[in-house]
């Protein structure tokens, strides 16, 4: 108890400053310490303030070795754990150093202590026997040195510097001589000549004593037997022989060879050898030597890092005769590059967040190397060279670190290998595999499939039916990847007629999670033809990212509407009016004059109707229902003219009654029936029905009399001369839009002067809106259309479809894909206009032309 106390006593005080480039704590604390002893303040050295310990987790990393100390979790004090012995740890290695690394958390920070471990006398020395035999020749002469084995003492320092003194003898004495070993020779010097009748046997105590406080002891008794007449002992010559083998030399290998001379002749000549000792009392299984010739041999493994160095006793006698000759061989070991470099992972702090900002620390590591000198110079390098890199805090010590940012959209795990090699010839390689995850933040925002999305929906639709299905892209996962979707605010609206401008959220609405468009109420096409609003995606990071997107919501024209007649112009050719114009089956009632002897094609009158659907569903027919058969009148199929074909008899009657029916192209069609009554007269009452109609709005035209017959001809040709101008401005016109039709881009639109917007493209063809204001393809009396829509196939012409004077049936026409027909429409204005003939180039693009009878 008091060598520990004393001891304790020397403790050394924490050194606080900090070493500029290694950031190390250094600490004293004496071997055997009891459990419990505080080494330092570990905590309060490194800068944390009460509480931290515990709180940033203050521990400490073990390296493969038992540490012995521990880090008070409440103090953050370092005490000793267990019992320290310097010699079990260190050998005889001094000083004694513990490297010992602490990890303090949030953040992640190493530190690195060493522990220097002090020896305390607690070891006595010791002699390989307690006793020893000796033979000494009776005629040895004074001054005659015999070698002995000296004590060895596991402390290191002064408590190993070790003296000897040999008991009271007037013959003996010890002395010891420094040599160019490590170790001292130790000798029995002969004083006095010795008499072996007096004292046959000398009984001596050599006492060896180290330097420590206080002083420790070890004894072997000295058995001296004196042998009489002895001659000469054999000679080595040296006394010291050094040899330098590798701890890879095989067994067997040749260490060397011993050669001892002695003058005598005859028997007394021959020389026997003997390994007397070898030091460390371990190490006698490896080698051997040949008892005739002198040859020592390895008979076992060499290991540097177990032994450096050996040393053999070797005594040389002679057959027959007690007398011997000694040296000492030490054996010096040769590092090889026969240890691999160790690495081990202090560390980790995974997963990495992808937004970690660079350098970053991931893991702390450790590498070593059991070889000394360049074989023990260990260099490490990580593989992939990005994004982590490597770097070096203290001998042996490297912190993985991130070099590069990480996206885990792009990698979401990296296998990191540390590979770690020695400066050997060859050199010596290790490696540690680690898998470092990245965790996910919210750095991407929903992203549609398409910036614009093209909806074509038919009028009339059920409320609640599905129109389209939008999806958005998120990549992050979990929560930062769930989107869920809406209508934007201010996403758009239509203006609608006679209601104003209404919000898109009226008509749609889209479903939050599948992303599902669907109609709020039924779509008019006749009130609404185009709606354009944004749809948003919000996924649920923190903070929340968006995208959006455009929807354009193309309504698809119905024939819902029947044809409605309308009166007849004033001024012109036409007929007086009865009644209203109705739809379906109902008729209106309409009345003429016409002369006797009018020629054939003479125009009576002509029936104006207007559809309010578009394209097909607006495009209109007349028809002669009654009379059937050959009669004197005729009607124009697209014009509604109602012309003579002969000249009027009186046989025909004073009256007659026309059945003139109206029917679109839809389908199914709808039409309207007109009555028209014509009056049969004389060319006096002609000419005064024209005087009276004139001016109430109903005309009158005759073939014969006076000034009504010129007054007849000159409005004739004034119409002629502007139809004929019509006609000749529409096919320029038709042939400029064919040319460009043919050799504009597909998603060009054919009429408007605006640029077009593209709605949709698909295998059979491109739809074209023009959003601004169309020019009219129709010219006639009335109004033109206001807007246009083309469509321009992609597929080719099918055969036999050259263009015809006369208009094909509305199947022909008809291109479908999932239900819709695909061709040109043609809203309807309010107020009167003229059919229009249309005809279809080779390109399958349906262009309109000027409003003329079929053929023209």
């Amino acid at each position: 108890m008091g060598v520990c106390r004393g001891a304790l006593l020397r403790v050394l005080v924490l050194q606080l400053a900090w070493a500029l480039v290694g950031g190390q704590v250094r600490y004293s604390v004496p071997e055997e310490a009891k459990a419990g002893t505080v080494v330092g303040r570990l905590a309060q050295d490194l800068g944390l303030e009460a509480g931290e310990p515990e709180a940033r987790r203050l521990r400490l990393v073990s390296q493969g070795r038992r540490a012995s100390v521990e880090v008070s979790g409440a103090s953050g004090a370092l005490v000793v754990s267990s019992r320290l012995d310097r010699e079990e740890l260190c050998g005889k290695s001094a000083p004694c150093s513990l490297r010992l690394e602490v990890l303090v958390e949030r953040p992640l920070r190493v530190f690195h202590v060493e522990l220097e471990v002090t020896d305390i006398n607690d070891n006595a020395p010791v002699f390989p026997a307690a006793r020893k035999n000796l033979s000494i020749a009776e005629s040895s002469l004074p001054g005659s040195r015999f070698p002995l084995e000296g004590a060895s003492d596991a402390d290191v320092g002064a408590n190993a510097q070790l003296s000897y003194s040999l008991s009271p003898s007037e013959h003996f004495k010890v002395e010891e001589e420094n040599s160019n070993s490590r170790s001292k020779s130790l000798f029995l010097v002969l004083t006095k000549p010795l008499d072996r009748e007096t004292m046959p046997i000398h009984h001596l105590v050599l006492t060896a004593t180290d330097g420590g406080r206080p002083p420790l002891t070890g004894t072997v008794e000295l058995v001296i037997s004196v042998l009489d007449a002895n001659d000469n002992a054999p000679q080595f010559n040296q006394s010291v022989y050094k040899v330098q083998l590798p701890e890879d030399a095989l067994e067997g290998t040749l260490v060397m060879r011993l050669n001892a001379t002695d003058p005598d002749e005859g028997s007394n000549r021959e020389v026997i050898y003997e390994m007397d000792a070898v030091v460390p009392p371990s190490a006698s299984p490896a080698f051997s030597i040949d008892g005739k010739i002198g040859e020592i041999k390895l008979t076992g493994a060499l290991d540097f890092e177990t032994v450096a160095l050996y040393e053999l006793q070797i005594e040389a006698e002679i057959r027959g005769l007690p007398l011997s000759g000694h040296c000492k061989v030490v054996v010096e070991v040769l590092d090889v590059n026969d240890n691999a470099p160790e690495v081990w992972v202090t560390s980790l702090s995974v997963p990495v967040p992808e937004d970690a900002a660079v350098g970053t620390v991931v893991a702390l590591l450790s590498v070593s190397d059991r070889d000394s000198g360049a074989n023990g110079r260990v260099r490490c390098t990580v593989w992939p060279p990005a994004p982590f890199g490597l770097v070096s805090t203290f001998a042996g010590s490297y912190s993985l670190v991130l070099r590069e940012a990480l996206d885990r959209e792009r990698v979401s795990e990296y296998e990191v290998e540390v590979r770690a090699e020695d400066g050997g010839a060859p050199p010596l390689r290790a490696s540690r595999g680690l898998r470092v995850p990245v965790s996910d933040v919210n750095d991407n925002a929903p992203a549609f499939t398409q910036a614009v999305y093209t909806v074509l929906a038919r009028e009339n639709n059920a409320a609640g039916a599905e129109l389209a299905r939008l999806w958005a892209r998120d990549p992050d996962e979990a929560g930062n990847g769930r989107v869920s979707y809406s209508v934007a605010e201010s996403g758009g609206g239509a203006a609608v007629s006679g209601v104003g401008w209404r919000p898109a959220s009226s008509y749609v609405s889209v479903d939050a999670e599948s992303g599902r468009l669907w109609a709020l109420q039924p779509l008019d096409y006749e009130e609404l033809q185009v709606l354009q609003f944004e749809v948003r995606a919000v996924d649920a990071g923190e903070p929340a990212l968006c995208g959006n997107a455009t929807v354009q919501l193309f309504v698809l024209d119905e024939n819902d509407n029947a044809p409605v007649l309308l009166p007849p112009a004033g001024g012109g050719p036409g007929a007086g009016v009865s009644g209203s114009a109705a739809s379906g089956a109902d008729s209106s009632a309409l009345w003429a004059w016409a002369t006797w002897g009018a020629p054939a094609g003479q125009v009576l009158a002509k029936i104006r109707a207007v559809d309010a659907d578009s394209g097909y569903n607006a495009w209109l027919r007349y028809e002669l229902w009654e009379p059937r058969g050959k009669g004197p009148f005729r009607v124009g199929l697209y014009s509604g003219e109602v012309s003579t074909t002969r000249a009027l008899e009186e046989a025909d009657g004073p009256r007659q009654r026309l059945v003139i029916v109206v029917r679109d192209h839809g389908e199914p069609a709808r039409s309207a029936t007109a009555t028209l009554s014509v009056s049969l007269v004389e060319g006096a009452e002609a000419a005064l029905a024209a005087a009276s109609s004139g001016s109430s709005g109903a005309g009158l035209r005759t073939a014969e009399g006076g000034a009504s017959v010129a007054s007849a001809a000159t409005t004739t040709n004034v119409w002629l001369v502007v139809a004929i101008c019509v006609v000749s401005s529409l096919f320029l016109l038709a042939v400029v839009l064919y040319g460009a039709a043919r050799w504009a881009p597909r998603s060009a639109v054919l009429s408007g002067p605006g640029p077009a917007t593209l709605v949709c493209a698909s295998e059979v063809g491109s739809w074209s809106y023009s959003q601004r204001q169309s020019r009219s393809l129709c010219v006639a009396d009335g109004a033109g259309k206001s807007d246009l829509m083309v469509f321009s196939p992609n597929f080719p012409p099918p055969p036999g479809s050259a263009a015809k004077e006369t208009h094909p049936e509305a199947p022909a026409l008809l291109q479908t894909v999932s239900g819709f027909p695909f061709l040109s429409f043609f809203s309807v204005s309010p107020t009167p206009i003229s059919p229009c003939h249309f005809s279809y180039p080779p390109t399958r693009q349906l262009l309109a032309c000027a409003g003329s009878a079929p053929g023209s």
